[in-house]
């Protein structure tokens, strides 16, 4: 496995002040540092900048273009990867299709979990803008899997570090949900959390990915530290260290 240096964390549109940062690039890809709450992609009903249309801004005047891969949400900071060619995107697209890259986020929870490790298994569904928990009979379900470890018990909360094996939209915060350990400052799927003060997005952050270079055949991996408001969070929750891969 190929741990890939850093390009210098050097900025993209400094008009937007979101501090959107190259983890890394080379002719085929491009990995990103996404803040929480820009957009991943452009939506239909918002106007804001987000990481490809900035990204796509900057490589024009160098005739390359972005291609989406992969997403995370708006409320969720770090990783993202692009590709710069369709066949570039093409071949790590069917990697994840396959589930073999590996995608690792952490995340601030609700209470103390009853195993420090655990595998997670659900059945939802699209339903609107949210994701219902729902059977396996459901023939509209899709099938939710992911990996967890506890890597710190803090005061009321646990931080634990989750390893997808399913990618569906929204699944951290589902499944973590339905166990009765919600994301700290997941509104969306917990109201009760509109009372939260120490952080005002998803306590979530995506930390490591790992993945196979499309031309070089190497397996590649990217980590990115948690922003200031998860590392202020979880030190208001008793964590006396700051987080580090």
């Amino acid at each position: 496995m190929k741990r890939l240096r850093p390009s210098g964390g050097r900025r993209l549109g400094e008009q937007d002040r979101r501090q959107l940062r190259v983890l890394y690039q080379d002719d085929a890809v491009v990995v990103l540092n996404k803040p929480a709450k820009m957009l991943a992609v452009p939506t239909d009903d918002s106007y804001l900048p987000s990481a490809l249309s900035l990204l796509s801004e900057e490589l024009k005047s160098k005739r390359q273009r972005a291609f989406v891969v992969h997403r995370i949400d708006r409320l969720t900071s770090g990783i993202l990867l692009f590709a710069k060619t369709w066949p570039d995107r093409e071949a790590i697209v069917q990697q994840f299709i396959r589930h073999t890259p590996v995608r690792e986020y952490l995340a601030a929870v609700r209470g103390h979990l009853p195993l420090k490790e655990g595998t997670l298994v659900h059945y939802v569904r699209q339903v609107g803008m949210f994701q219902k928990v729902t059977t396996e009979s459901d023939p509209k379900s899709a099938r939710a899997e992911l990996r967890y470890s506890v890597e710190h018990r803090l005061k009321g909360a646990s931080l634990v570090r989750v390893s997808l094996v399913t990618g569906l939209q929204n699944q951290i915060r589902v499944q973590f949900s339905a166990i009765g350990h919600p994301v700290i400052g997941d509104r969306k799927y917990n109201p009760a959390e509109r009372l939260e003060r120490r952080i005002t997005r998803v306590a979530l952050h995506a930390a490591h990915l790992q993945f196979i270079h499309p031309r070089s055949g190497d397996s590649v991996c990217f980590d990115c530290e948690p922003p200031p408001d998860f590392q202020a969070l979880l030190q208001a929750l008793g964590l006396q260290t700051r987080m580090r891969r």
